[in-house]
């Protein structure tokens, strides 16, 4: 589940009351004044795009001397070289010139997407002209440059335009492997033979790739992966026949609509059978790896082949998740030996990059089993753990792992759940060193050398956007600035902005949650201020973190310019690195002690901060905080006076099984948790003013449960409004003007709701609940 969501019909429906709002006249400024403003619009955020910030991109390859970047090129018109800067000197030599990447017959070169580089550097793999698959650009066209000769063709023989998915170069620098239609081809590089390794009999049958549910909730994109010696090739095969199919309709292809249908297990459907194989380049045979229980009912998320390994490393999850078995599987015969098993009486977070030592014999492994997210040594031989050190800290991120030293970099922040700083440990033990300095506050990430000497260094905070630079590990010495944001800093100087202020707030007796309030620029703590409050408060994200918020964080800045108090709360659930009880406090019980956190921390903030009125409190959010703003307009209507919804799951029924089974369990074995959870069983509760805002084309949080609630509103005599967007996917991004017209859609039902006292859509006592005769759609 992704950290947004949507809902209804062909229109915006909304009431006969007046946009009118206290500033309305600042809202709208315009005028060729408009960039040197100290006021914010929707349209200088989100389309014209005036306060985006600058990365720093690099790549680092082990045994390059330096990290590798795209740069505009000085000799090719249109093109960019991919260069090499050494990080002592800054120093940057060309690697491939742009001029080198022209096909015979064109005048101008390859948009390069994605490279790699054979073992050797003698090839160069391209990927360009790309297709949208899903959530990524997966499927386009591969080239291949030899850069001794100079000679550069595209792969894939006759296969049509932006239909090669996932291709890499064998370990040995022989052969390009890919994925064409469902199928594992190897194309010879001297010869440009071509084989075609698996054979698919029908559209339900996948090599290579995955159906929609693994990559939406695993991450999984790229099926296959090359045997040390290039011999031979692992890979998935999904069977997706018996798993039923969800349509997805255009209403606008023509006189009649378009259906696209995709397999979609929702809970306690059936699933995918998955099965992992070896296939020989040779004679194209096939083993199948022997891995325990039904290929429906387990999921083999991640597999490597590392050459220290000895064999294939496969983990896999059983259905409820909460056991993972990691084996080490012969590729001759298939016969899966279990190395060890890690489970949790919730679930088991997975990890899926185990860097090895040691000539084999050791990697790191994290596990909560010690009640923290810390570092474990595992021996490879006999599968044994050993806790690297014993200190209450949550690692959130591994960065690098430096086989050579044993040296393990990974993200933490042991006093403030907010932020983010790096720290260093060893594989053999011994207490944890912060690498980040004290004196600088905030989110920093790295992207660190493989031999741990270098990093480029991103860092922000909420007020403050990126700053990067190249940083020498472990003393992190700054080597130089890479980017500073100086254009973008200099406009935030002229805006009207409100620190925000991060604080906590009690929620129960011991327990307190993190939270952030943005207040109006000239606030006057004698007013009293309407408030949104900002959710999302599922196990797959939080809002309350102290990084550069980018378009995100300048909403809430424009609203609290037009005299909103902004405020978030991460309740117990959401991913903080506050300890495991912390994160799995809501297992089996999503969307009801959630929603309980976030009305206890609204209450509570109202008590101690008088300037708000809490008449006027409204809440919304996208995904699964469109869930939790549904719960929260519904379970408790006298705290909340309206509300946006935007993509939410009213019933936790309709949600696919990999991600809401790992939190709710099979919903046979947990009825009253998936109907407490789900916000559709409380819409005959609902007060205030509602908002529901979804694509149609959502593959992932469907339209029909937005149907479902507004035929459960209806029945129950509820009034609210809607937004629906033709075909719009879950991020509702597509299409010209869409994010702008969402975005002005929702500043004005907050003008009109909240800025003034506005009285309830619905006055008239609650209505009883009523037994629908869709209730099949809230079992």
């Amino acid at each position: 589940m992704n950290s947004f969501r949507l809902a209804l019909f062909s229109g915006l429906l909304l009431c006969a009351a007046p946009a009118v709002s206290l500033r309305a006249d600042q809202a709208k400024e315009t005028g060729p004044k408009e960039a040197e403003s100290p006021r914010l619009t929707i349209e200088r955020i989100f389309e014209k795009n005036e306060f985006g910030s600058e990365g720093h991109s690099g790549r680092w390859i082990k045994g390059w001397p330096g990290y590798l970047r795209q740069v505009e090129s000085a000799e090719t018109k249109g093109g960019k070289d991919i260069v090499m800067i050494d990080p002592e000197s800054g120093a940057t030599n060309i690697v491939v010139a742009a001029q080198d990447l022209i096909p015979a017959g064109r005048s101008s070169p390859l948009s390069v997407e994605a490279y790699d580089f054979s073992d050797d550097r003698s090839r160069l793999l391209i990927f360009t002209n790309s297709k949208r698959v899903w959530r990524r650009n997966d499927r386009g066209d591969y080239w291949i440059l030899d850069r001794s000769s100079l000679g550069l063709r595209q792969l894939g023989g006759d296969a049509p335009p932006s239909s090669l998915m996932h291709a890499k170069l064998s370990p040995d620098g022989r052969w390009a492997g890919y994925v064409r239609d469902r199928n594992i081809y190897v194309e010879e590089l001297r010869t440009g033979d071509v084989r075609q390794l698996t054979r698919t009999p029908n559209e339900e049958l996948i090599h290579g790739v995955f159906d929609w549910v693994y990559e939406e909730e695993f991450g999984l994109h790229d099926g296959w992966r090359w045997s040390p010696a290039g011999d031979a090739i692992a890979f998935w095969q999904t069977d997706t026949s018996g798993v039923r199919a969800y349509p997805l309709i255009d209403y606008t292809a023509g006189l009649y609509p378009e259906i696209q249908w995709i397999r979609y297990p929702k809970t306690g459907e059936q699933n995918s059978a998955v099965r992992l194989g070896v296939v020989r380049l040779d004679d194209r045979n096939i083993t199948w790896l022997d891995l325990p229980g039904d290929p429906r009912n387990h999921y083999p998320h991640w597999m490597e082949w590392p050459e220290e390994a000895g064999g294939i490393v496969v983990q896999q999850l059983n259905r409820l998740q909460n056991t993972n078995a990691v084996f080490v599987a012969d590729p001759a015969t298939g016969e899966a030996s279990l190395l060890f098993r890690e489970t949790d009486a919730a679930w088991v977070d997975v990890l899926t990059d185990n860097r090895w030592a040691g000539e084999g014999k050791a990697f790191p492994w994290l596990s909560e089993r010690g009640g923290w997210r810390q570092l474990y040594r595992v021996n490879a031989e006999d599968g044994r753990l050993k806790q690297v050190y014993d200190d209450s800290i949550d690692v959130v991120a591994l960065e690098q792992f430096v086989a050579e030293t044993g040296d393990i970099y990974f993200i933490a922040s042991p006093d403030d759940a907010t932020q983010h700083y790096l720290y260093r440990a060893n594989l053999s033990g011994g207490r944890p060193q912060r690498i980040t300095p004290a004196d600088q506050p905030g989110t920093h990430s790295y992207n660190i050398s493989p031999d741990g000497r270098w990093a480029i260094h991103t860092r922000s905070s909420h007020d403050e956007p990126p700053i990067v630079d190249l940083v020498r590990l472990p003393g992190h010495e700054v080597v130089r600035v890479l980017e500073k944001n100086e254009k973008l800093n200099k406009k935030l100087e002229k805006l009207e902005r409100s620190p925000v202020e991060f604080f906590r707030v009690k929620v129960a007796d011991g327990v307190q949650v993190d939270a952030y309030c943005v207040k109006p620029p000239d606030f006057d703590p004698t007013r009293k201020y309407p408030a949104i409050v900002y959710v999302y408060g599922e196990p797959a994200g939080q809002t309350v973190r102290d990084s550069w918020g980018g378009s995100g964080g300048l909403w809430n800045q424009f609203l609290a310019q037009q005299g909103f108090v902004v405020l978030s709360f991460d309740n117990r659930g959401t991913p903080a690195p506050r300890g495991r009880d912390w994160r799995k406090s809501v297992y089996r019980q999503v969307g009801i002690l959630a929603a309980e956190d976030q009305v206890q921390a609204l209450r509570t903030t109202l008590a101690e901060r008088p300037y708000l009125d809490p008449g006027r409190v409204g809440i919304w959010g996208w995904s699964g905080g469109g869930s939790m703003t549904l719960n929260a307009l519904f379970k408790y209507p006298d705290d909340y006076a309206a509300g946006i919804a935007v993509a939410a799951v009213p019933n936790m029924r309709l949600y696919d099984t990999i991600y809401q089974e790992r939190y709710m369990g099979l919903p046979d074995d947990n009825v009253a948790g998936y109907r407490e959870g789900s916000p559709l069983f409380f819409a005959h509760q609902f007060k205030g003013r509602l908002l529901l805002v979804h694509g149609t084309g959502d593959d992932n949080v469907h339209y029909q449960g937005f149907e479902v609630l507004v035929d459960r509103l209806v029945h129950s005599g509820k009034q609210f409004e809607s937004l629906a967007y033709p075909n719009r996917s879950h991020g509702i991004g597509e299409g010209q003007n869409t994010t702008l017209h969402l975005r002005r859609a929702m500043w004005d039902f907050w003008q009109r709701t909240l800025l003034q006292a506005a009285p309830a859509a619905d006055a008239s006592p609650t209505a009883p609940a009523v037994a629908l005769p869709s209730e099949a759609a809230g079992q």
